[in-house]
């Protein structure tokens, strides 16, 4: 049987990280894997998850399972954090895999409601989401969203295209800190985004995965917001990954806001049927250790004042960044690195010009030229600076 098997292509980034550990080079700079890194290169825990696990550890008395869609503190605690004000009438939730399960079981979901589900996607988009819509066989189409010229979102070409999905289509929005390209859209394109899924009836399924790496916990959730309160359906994939800094715990949630009470039933019915499908129950610890956060106020305060600190490194090192090239280019053409939100900035290198950063540099990108803002610190941004204008991006 195992003979029978297809060799898959392997994962890109997976492959670059692989690449960066073999170079025996002094000084290299790994801006590929999208983990957040402080200025001495390491992923921390952060100081409220060390405390609230101390305290998980001193009080839990059992290990036996969880609910199938996880526990209600933990989705509550979450609906309160991205929602603000949770229409309880209207909301279902389940506890994820991580952020990916979540787009996983989002994606179920929708297939389950419309077989003939298709799914529009920007172009660019986080790769992943097209290798699971392609692993499970559903129809995307990529609408355009990012302007090679301006590094900036092309939302006349955005608006045009995602007119065209019909009543049971899914448009995926990215709900802060596009990944790969960091350009997100206004308060006042949201709005219009919004206009157009009640003319067409489609629903729009937001990624939000970077809630608090942009402007602050709740400016990246305002996208998410407003869709909430204009539209009769949409789904939210959310990740605890990068805001609570717990990557390894795979923690994630997707929620559903239907059009009545007797749809919300429906859909907290389905969802926890694919959770047993798919893996029966939700892992619990990383869940455990975010609804202690959110529901104690010494704690929430300390979680969120250190991912304020995390918050503003990134937007320091991105001034910087832009700062360096300004001079070194004697032109304004980089700005955009300024401008852009969360982890990823898209420079607009050619493939060419992104191995030759790898070959002369020791500096490792991904080939479309997402950089991870947070691979740098103060010492490095230079270096990187020169090596953008030496590679002649």
């Amino acid at each position: 049987m195992l003979s029978n098997l297809k060799a898959q292509a392997p994962d890109k980034i997976l492959m670059l990280i692989e690449e960066f550990k073999a170079d025996t080079r002094q000084g290299k700079i790994d801006l590929g894997v999208g983990v957040y890194k402080d200025p001495q290169g390491v992923t921390p825990v952060m100081r409220a998850v060390k405390a609230a696990e101390h305290r998980i550890w001193e009080s839990q008395t059992t290990k036996a399972y969880t609910g199938l869609a996880g526990e209600p503190e933990y989705r509550n605690a979450m609906a309160s954090m991205i929602l603000s004000d949770v229409p309880a009438d209207r909301l279902a939730s389940v506890a994820t895999v991580g952020g990916t399960g979540a787009i996983r079981q989002a994606l179920e979901l929708a297939r389950l409601a419309n077989p003939d589900v298709r799914v529009f996607v920007s172009d660019p988009t986080w790769p992943n989401h097209l290798s699971i819509m392609k692993f499970m066989g559903l129809p995307f189409t990529e609408y355009r969203y990012f302007d090679g010229t301006t590094r900036g979102v092309d939302f006349d070409g955005m608006k045009a295209d995602i007119a065209k999905a019909a009543k049971g289509d899914i448009v995926l929005l990215h709900g802060c800190c596009h990944n790969p390209t960091g350009a997100n859209l206004t308060p006042e394109q949201w709005a219009e985004v919004a206009d157009i899924l009640q003319a067409s009836g489609a629903v729009p399924l937001i990624d939000l995965a970077y809630q608090g790496f942009g402007d602050g916990l709740d400016a990246d959730a305002t996208g998410t917001r407003l869709i909430a309160d204009r539209l009769p359906e949409v789904l939210i994939a959310a990740s605890c990954s990068k805001n609570f800094g717990i990557y390894r715990e795979r923690t994630g949630i997707l929620m559903t806001l239907a059009e009545n009470t007797a749809a919300r039933d429906l859909a907290q019915g389905s969802m926890a049927y694919l959770n047993r499908q798919n893996y029966s129950f939700p892992p619990d610890h990383g869940a455990r250790i975010v609804s202690t956060i959110l529901t104690d106020a010494a704690l929430r305060a300390d979680w969120a004042a250190e991912l304020e600190e995390v918050r503003n490194t990134m937007l320091g090192l991105r001034d910087q960044l832009a700062s360096e090239l300004r001079d070194l280019s004697g032109s304004d053409r980089f700005d955009f690195i300024a401008h852009h939100r969360g982890m990823f900035s898209r420079l607009g290198a050619t493939p060419e010009q992104v191995a030759a950063l790898k070959t002369e540099a020791a500096i490792y990108m991904v080939g479309d030229s997402r950089l991870n803002i947070a691979g740098l610190n103060r010492d490095t941004a230079p270096i990187l600076a020169r090596a953008i204008i030496d590679a002649g991006i």
